[in-house]
């Protein structure tokens, strides 16, 4: 580091930088060139004459290589290097191209390269998956199309009222024989009225059908029922009881007189 690049970089450590981001473990830097994001000494790309990064422009890497022999030319202090696709062939590019560099510069734009090319995939793999897409609402617009249905249904039953009303008259004769109005809306009317009648005669006639059906499936079932009344059923036969066989009668012979005396009176009650 040269004696300018040591001032340089105690004016921006010391006083101020518009590129500090000052948190309470360390700094960082937002400049775009910084090779590392850190705010220190050696990755300050305003404080070191020669130095060197990688950035990524619409999906590809440009090695950035700034040098001292372009320092009095602002517009092109920086030297833009195309890396190709291949990541071993960047590799190689990059070791080509500062091989006079210091090796703390080399490393750090390898990192750099290696951690753009994994990012890089991540997008690539995002991009075929299929995400759904996320779109603003705008509530004023909603909330004014909102009014404007209500306002439109309010005259929509509005012009229907009226209408009815104007049809009502024009029914009761309100306004005469003469009358220069429009006939669409009459025409209409009797339209309806007209299907309102023919719906109301299907109705009649699907009525009085269930009702024909229904009578003569009565008569069908009463003349099924008389049928049933004349066919008189056979008598089953019946069977005849056998008459009891007669029993032998056992005759009760008294030997004493008091017995036959007291034997009398109830033979003669009993008959």
């Amino acid at each position: 580091m040269s004696i300018n690049d040591e001032l340089i970089w105690q004016q921006l450590n010391g006083d101020f930088c518009s590129f500090k981001a000052k948190v309470q473990t360390q700094n960082f830097c937002r400049n775009e060139m910084n090779v590392t994001g850190l705010c220190n000494k050696s990755a300050c790309p305003l404080a070191n004459s020669r130095y060197a990064t990688i950035r990524e422009i619409d999906g590809r890497c440009y090695l950035m290589v700034k040098t001292i022999e372009r320092a009095h030319l602002p517009s092109k202090l920086w030297q833009k290097i195309r890396l190709p696709r291949n990541y071993a062939a960047a590799l190689s590019k990059i070791t080509q191209e500062l091989e006079h560099f210091p090796k703390y510069l080399q490393h750090r734009n390898k990192q750099r390269l290696t951690r753009i090319h994994q990012y890089l995939m991540r997008m690539r793999k995002l991009a075929l998956r299929s995400r759904p897409t996320l779109t603003t609402i705008k509530k004023k617009v909603e909330r004014r199309e909102d009014r404007k249905e209500v306002k439109a249904l309010a005259a929509a039953k509005l012009s229907k009222s009226i209408e009815a009303e104007l049809l009502q008259r024009l029914k009761q004769g309100t306004y005469g024989d003469i009358y220069n109005f429009e006939s669409t809306a009459w025409n209409e009317a009797l339209d309806k009225e007209q299907q309102a009648q023919e719906e109301s005669e299907d109705e009649d006639e699907e009525e009085l059908r269930e009702m024909i059906e229904y009578c003569e499936q009565s008569e069908s079932e009463d003349e099924i029922e008389d049928v049933a009344d004349r066919i008189v059923p056979e008598p089953l036969p019946v069977k005849k009881r056998k008459a009891p066989s007669a029993r032998a009668r056992v005759a009760i012979e008294y030997d004493d007189e008091d017995s036959e005396a007291e034997a009398e009176p109830v033979a003669a009650m009993a008959f």
